[in-house]
Formats: structure tokens, sequence, C-alpha cells
């Protein structure tokens, strides 16, 4: 589990991820906290783990974490693969600018705030209803996929690495559009094939419990299930991956 991989001697999961890593289906939940994918498949692999993330990250923000957090850099001399579990959101309709969403915070005084706060959640749903523009185009979160893994291979060229493809949802926020993530699909899968990365397919592992209303309410975020079936198919592709790299 997270703070213990130093003196475990077991190798470490670093998992690069959105929110989708760590809200069940009530909400957001600690980095350790033991239904959550990575700490599931961690279970399953006897390693350790270390779970980077916050909500609305995309490949862009798993670029920069990845260059700049040091608990990054700390795990990666131990890790036995790194997960970039980012895209989802890269994907989903941004018909207002990111940088917009991302500056609310900061809008002073409070009283404004909420007035942005409260004009952004209601033209977001209305306006996501025309499916583009998306929070990164492919192309662009396809550029810092790659670079990630560059970054990694000059580090350490044995390590193994995954990335995923888009989950689906059926998020109000988002006016339950989805445009974006079949040209997500073709240039990760694109990628992929070109880089010889393993992909495991979020949407493929979620679809059913998502589209029966079985994950978070918010109609994005998963349930136990959802966890369960992720952590399944994370299991089998990095499973295959490490015997590939290690065939003793």
């Amino acid at each position: 589990m997270p703070g213990d991989a130093e003196d475990s001697g077991r190798p470490v999961l670093v998992v690069i991820a959105d929110s989708l890593s760590y809200y069940g289906p009530k909400g957001g939940l600690p980095a350790d906290h033991s239904r959550i994918w990575p700490n599931l498949v961690a279970a399953e692999l006897d390693w350790d783990v270390e779970l980077v993330g916050r909500v609305g990250w995309t490949c862009r923000d798993a670029y920069w974490a990845l260059i700049g957090d040091p608990r990054v850099w700390a795990s990666v001399p131990r890790a036995g693969a790194v997960v970039f579990a980012t895209g989802g959101m890269d994907s989903l309709p941004s018909p207002l600018p990111t940088a917009l969403r991302e500056m609310i915070r900061y809008v002073r005084p409070p009283g404004l705030r909420r007035v942005v706060r409260g004009g952004y959640q209601w033209l977001q749903p209305r306006l996501s209803k025309l499916g583009r523009p998306v929070a990164l185009p492919a192309r662009v979160s396809v550029e810092y996929l790659e670079q990630c893994r560059q970054a990694l291979e000059q580090l350490r060229p044995e390590l193994p690495v995954v990335g995923v493809l888009p989950s689906v949802h059926i998020c109000d926020a988002y006016g339950r559009v989805h445009a974006g993530r079949e040209p997500a699909v073709r240039a990760v899968t694109e990628w992929s094939a070109k880089t010889g990365v393993p992909l495991v397919d979020l949407g493929e592992a979620v679809r059913d419990h998502i589209f029966a209303g079985e994950g978070n309410p918010d109609g994005i975020h998963w349930g136990w299930e959802g966890h369960a079936a992720v952590a399944r198919a994370m299991v089998k592709v990095l499973s295959e991956v490490c015997a590939t790299e290690d065939p003793a």
C-alpha cells in the first residue's frame, strides 16, 4: 500500500491517473482504500502502489506529474510497471476553456467566485451537447503520452508501461455526450501499435456497469464492480507484459 513501498522490497505499481482511479460509488477516496482498482491490482500481484492523480487530469497533466512530482521520481527506480490511466478527461466535451475551470477557484471575492462557478455549471452541460471542442485533442494527448514513454525509456528502458483507452459515461454535466471518445481510441490505439505499449480498454471493462446505472450517481465514476472489472483487465495485461519482460 502507499507509504510501505520503500521498506517492503516489493515492486511498485506507479499509477498516474485522473479521478476514475480513486472515486468510488459515493465520491473521492484515499489512495490506500482497498477497493479502488490500483490497490486491487497491487494486492493481486503482491506489489506496492504509488497513486498520483487528481480530478480532471489529462495526459498533459500526467506528463507534468511524471517530470515534476517527487513521489514519481522516488517510485520509478523501484517500479515494476507504470500505468498512465489518463485520457478519459481529454476526450470529454469542453466547450468552455479548461483554463477557465481551473481558474475559478482563484476568483475573489468569494461571492464573485460563486457567481462564476454557477455560470460555468449552468453553461457546461448545455454547451456540451455540441460535443466539441474536447478538453485535449487526441493528437495532443498522444504527443504527451509519447513524451511520457520516452522519458521513462531514458531512465529505465526495460520498465513496462501501460496505457488506457477512455472510459464511457452517462454524465449530465457533459450532456451525456462523448463524441471525442472514438477519435481518442483511434489515436491511442495507433500509438500503441507503433510503440508496443499495451492498453487496457476502460470503456470495455465498465460499459455494462455504467449503462446499467450501477456506478456513481454522477454518471461518470464507477461503483465497486467497475473497479473490480478494471482491476481484472489490468492484472491480465500487467501479468502478460511483465512475463514478456522477465521470462524467468
